[in-house]
């Protein structure tokens, strides 16, 4: 019997670690072929996944980068699987047959699957409300269509080449046909040059991505026609000169603000009613409750009425800590003195303060910066 005890207690603990952690190996096969399926633009599973990837925060901004390298975050290779899973409506014999959909090694499905339900196990009462409510919104069409990413034009922008301008003409070509085929695919920015996208066309793509692989304003006019960029000259947060900016669709509820620093590209959003989706799905007008549930934790804001007022102070290491996203909160309700003083002069506010929540803090300008 002691024997017996002895070699359980050996053994249990093994058994448990490889129920909660991948080895390497099928971590890699499973990174690889996610990346493969990834290229498949028009996949339900995949346009699911990637949307719940940009929402949460998961995959950053260079969400292809993340997309095709998961092997090399293995927070976001986790996230990934949630979202399977979560596709899977977090039935283990769906979620396998999705992963074997992928082509995976034989002996990296069961582990995958094993791993993904135990560590998930506990949310799937809110992965499967969370999924109802994203199709009941319309935040993802029933109907998915595929995602519009960057064409290849954009993505060798510093590229002049006979080949570079022929596969933007195949681009384009391969976006008519699809359209023309009634699968209601948004139009390419940029795809009809001739013929500016209007800032209130239904048919335009809204998916703010392409922006972050541009590093020049001929880019932009490139993808979004040159009568709707302007460039002018652009302030911070706190109203200091910020330099030029180009601003997309100016003086309309969709204009968005872009400015270059070398390698990195910036977007500003101060409009509530855009029609544009950003990275995370924070939005204008958002109240401060969402911000902290995308976070996953609270924050910490610089105080109202001071220098850097309203703006981010500390991320307090959440999901948005060195995602390059600065958002500036604004009171609502600061009719208050006693209670606006509260959240005012040179202090750090938490966001759970509970005078925070009386003077319905919203989000008043968010900038993202690409790596």
């Amino acid at each position: 019997m002691k024997r017996i005890i002895a070699i359980l207690a050996f053994t249990l603990p093994l058994t448990i670690q490889a129920q909660t952690k991948l080895e390497d190996k099928i971590a890699e096969d499973y990174a690889t072929k996610f990346a493969k399926r990834y290229e498949v633009r028009n996949d339900s599973l995949i346009v699911f996944v990637t949307e719940q990837m940009s929402r949460s925060g998961a995959a950053g901004l260079d969400i292809d980068k993340t997309m095709t390298e998961l092997v090399k975050d293995p927070a976001a290779l986790d996230a990934s699987l949630k979202f399977v899973y979560q596709y899977s409506n977090t039935n283990r014999q769906q979620f396998i047959a999705n992963l074997r959909a992928m082509n995976l090694q034989t002996n990296s499905v069961f582990p995958l699957a094993t791993y993904t339900v135990n560590k998930f196990k506990g949310e799937n009462k809110a992965l499967l409300e969370e999924k109802a409510t994203l199709y009941t919104t319309g935040a993802i069409p029933a109907k998915l269509p595929p995602l519009q990413l960057p064409t290849p034009a954009i993505a060798d922008a510093n590229s002049s080449s006979p080949d570079a301008t022929t596969t933007t003409g195949e681009s384009t070509t391969s976006t008519t046909s699809a359209t023309a085929s009634g699968n209601d695919i948004p139009a390419e920015p940029g795809s009809t040059p001739a013929a500016p996208v209007s800032a209130s066309s239904d048919n335009f793509n809204w998916d703010v991505r392409p922006v972050f692989k541009v590093r020049e304003p001929e880019q932009l006019y490139a993808l979004y026609g040159k009568d709707n960029v302007v460039a002018r000259s652009a302030q911070d947060f706190q109203g200091n000169d910020a330099g030029t900016a180009y601003f997309i669709f100016p003086d309309t509820d969709n204009e968005i603000e872009v400015s270059f620093e070398g390698t990195k590209t910036g977007v500003t959003f101060t409009k509530e009613n855009s029609k544009w989706k950003p990275p995370f799905g924070i939005k204008v007008g958002d109240p401060l409750d969402k911000v902290v549930k995308v976070n996953g934790r609270d924050f910490r804001i610089n105080g109202f009425e001071w220098d850097n007022g309203g703006e981010i102070a500390d991320w307090e290491g959440g999901s948005f800590a060195g995602k390059g996203v600065n958002i500036m909160f604004k009171a609502n309700n600061s009719s208050d003195p006693k209670l606006y003083d509260q959240v005012t002069g040179d202090k750090k506010v938490k966001s759970d303060a509970s005078a925070m929540k009386k003077l319905g803090v919203v989000v008043e300008k968010i900038t993202f910066v690409s790596n």
